[in-house]
């Protein structure tokens, strides 16, 4: 009894030993690899090929040359920390908060950060990335062009015949990682955008929050609404895992569905997402990627044997892609993109703008940059915002940017909200909420607001019919996407050079806390 004892006094000893490590050595790593089995050739995964049936239809796992490739590999990787954000009244606001350490060019012109593994995979060959890079390296008056993964390097081994062998591994120099990751919190949290059938490989590094040491604050990435086949991806800490400060878990998703999905910590939810650790995800569908003149019906019809996407209408009620009627099909435009895999073209759309609704209580932020207990019980949001942006900061082009506690500008707030419309053209609106406390509504004044999707469904009934109507406001709840379309096709009501507005009717939500202006409204310009 008392060897057995001692026994498992040792084996605890050696578990808290070997769990503290990551406290004390970091343990940075990246994963984006240039092949897969479902994806073999590695030149051919940084472009879609058009969808011409499923990769494997068997029961018995993925043969090792599969007969048809769909999709191809993307991979980006953020940081878990903290920052500012600056309000539309001059405020900062501290944040717990995603940052981005990949597509760091992209991301600082509105765009995705995700990459495919040619560009995640460039080690960076320029002077050493300072902190608030690119926005030090844009206000020294230079240029900043790096969307590879920050910190990959090179590494050396020997090889089964004893020779040295250099090659990218996932191996990473945590300095630079630092030096950009830290107090880089953007909000909303870097974007992401795969298609269909695409292997998403994300990193998240926990860089840790320096305004807050006190904190050995663990970060998860949930996909929330997102059908991730694995709940070991899936971010809850219950069921997967959490990672700590100086560690990296690289997820893996299998695109599914197309649609507009958000992501966010589920470490503490209420806290971490009312401190601003939300995102926006959109998933790209398949019917992009149908050759010029194409049938989008056929193409439709082609997915119905595919086990992963088939749509049986008699049985199955929650199917997200229902054949349309026949007679209501049109071919494959020669230019503009679809949002679902609609079969019909009434997705249609020639330019896209995610808006990513938010709200910030300034009392909670405030006390969770200091020592004191958060009030959970009475959070109430009075900062209104999309993209991290509140009127008339919505309508200023280019990226934020926030002088932080380090004495470097960050581009704190990199997604501008103006929408811009080409005359005779439509804009797709990815519209998602993160609210903790509100309800949300956003109107349009002069543009009807075409809803085609509601929380990444398109709105279609299983006998084929379009569900989608035309309005002039749409509310949402904390933890929905609506996916909206503005048609200015009509030059006569919408020439070139008008302005509208698109705002909320609730008119406490349209001001910064207790000043008159703020809040949610943005411009829509047909230009």
């Amino acid at each position: 009894m008392t060897s057995r004892k001692l026994d498992t006094l040792w084996f605890l000893v050696v578990l808290v030993c070997v769990t503290a490590l990551p406290a004390t050595a970091q343990s940075f790593m990246v994963q984006c690899p240039t092949s897969t089995i479902t994806h073999p050739v590695a030149a051919n995964n940084d472009s879609e090929p058009a969808y011409a049936g499923p990769t494997y239809s068997g029961t018995t796992g993925y043969p090792a040359a599969p007969a048809r490739v769909n999709g191809a590999i993307k991979c980006q990787q953020i940081s878990g920390g903290d920052g500012f954000a600056t309000m539309g009244d001059g405020t900062q606001t501290y944040m717990f908060s995603f940052g981005p350490l990949s597509g760091l060019a992209n991301i600082a012109n509105g765009l995705p950060g995700t990459e495919p593994p040619s560009v995640f995979n460039t080690v960076y060959a320029g002077p050493a990335l300072l902190p608030g890079d690119p926005a030090t390296t844009v206000d020294g008056g230079g240029t900043f062009s790096y969307n590879g993964a920050v910190g990959l390097a090179p590494e050396t081994y020997t090889d089964a015949s004893g020779n040295p062998v250099t090659a990218i591994n996932g191996h990473v120099d945590p300095r630079p990682i630092e030096d950009v990751g830290v107090m880089n919190g953007n909000i909303p949290a870097p974007l992401m955008a795969i298609d269909e059938d695409d292997e998403f490989f994300l990193t998240l590094t926990n860089v840790g929050m320096i305004m807050r040491p006190d904190l050995f604050e663990q970060h998860t990435v949930h996909f929330h609404g997102y059908p991730n086949a694995s709940a070991f991806y899936d971010g809850v800490p219950d069921a997967s895992v959490a990672i700590n400060i100086g560690g990296s878990f690289t997820y893996y998703y299998l695109a599914p569905d197309a649609g507009t999905y958000f992501w966010h910590c589920h470490i503490t939810p209420p806290e971490h997402l009312q401190m601003g650790m939300v995102g926006q995800l959109y998933v790209r569908p398949r019917q992009n990627r149908v050759p010029v003149n194409g049938s989008l019906y056929a193409a439709l019809q082609q997915q119905q044997l595919d086990p992963r996407t088939a749509c049986n209408s008699a049985t199955d009620i929650l199917c997200s892609n229902p054949l349309p009627i026949p007679s209501n099909t049109v071919p494959r435009a020669a230019t503009g993109k679809y949002a679902y895999n609609d079969g019909d073209g009434s997705t249609y759309y020639d330019v896209e703008y995610p808006l990513q609704i938010h709200g910030f209580d300034p009392s909670f932020h405030f006390v969770g940059m200091t020592f004191n207990p958060e009030q959970f019980t009475d959070m109430k949001d009075k900062y209104f915002l999309l993209n991290g942006r509140s009127y008339p900061d919505t309508v200023t082009p280019g990226p934020l940017e926030t002088q932080t506690t380090d004495g470097a500008n960050h581009f704190a707030q990199p997604l501008p909200s103006i929408i811009n419309i080409p005359a005779g053209k439509k804009a797709l609106l990815r519209i998602s909420d993160l609210d903790v406390t509100e309800y949300q509504t956003l109107a349009s004044l002069g543009i009807p607001m075409n809803v085609i999707a509601i929380n990444a469904k398109l709105l279609r009934d299983q006998a084929g019919n379009n569900l989608n109507y035309n309005t002039n406001s749409i509310t949402l709840a904390g933890g929905e996407s609506i996916d909206v379309i503005l048609d200015a096709t009509d030059t006569t009501k919408y020439p070139s050079g008008s302005v509208f507005y698109l705002y909320t009717p609730n008119l406490d939500h349209l001001s910064n806390d207790a000043e008159n202006f703020g809040g949610l409204m943005t411009e829509v310009r047909i230009n």
